[in-house]
């Protein structure tokens, strides 16, 4: 893993990726406090395992979609979602102001009472 300035990064921005192919991660700081941290996700790096615990978690903390979950875990979109039900984590996610949204919209639908 290197550390690279945030004006290195603007200097030569190719050379994140090419430290990814290389399998290598790569810390960038900004005024000296660390900012980003880049990680390879290719076939190479990392186990299966990893790749899946790192897209579940990275899914479950609102961080990445399900879908760029399943990317980063290497899986179908499908298996992806079985995979979070087999955790117990919902793969649809409504907030509050969602739910009252679709409550209203069914009460509408169905009529006065």
């Amino acid at each position: 893993m290197s550390t690279l300035t945030a004006e290195e990064v603007m200097a030569y921005p190719q050379r994140l990726l090419n430290d990814a192919r290389r399998g290598q991660a790569d810390i960038v700081l900004v005024e000296g406090q660390p900012m980003l941290l880049t990680m390879p996700l290719g076939s190479n790096t990392g186990t299966p395992e990893a790749l899946l615990e790192l897209a579940v978690a990275l899914y479950e903390s609102d961080q990445i979609s399900l879908g760029r979950a399943a990317e980063v875990a290497g899986l179908p979109y499908s298996s992806m979602i079985d995979e979070l039900g087999r955790r117990g984590i919902p793969a649809v996610r409504y907030s509050v102001e969602d739910l009252d949204r679709e409550l209203e919209h069914v009460s509408s639908l169905a009529g006065p009472r």
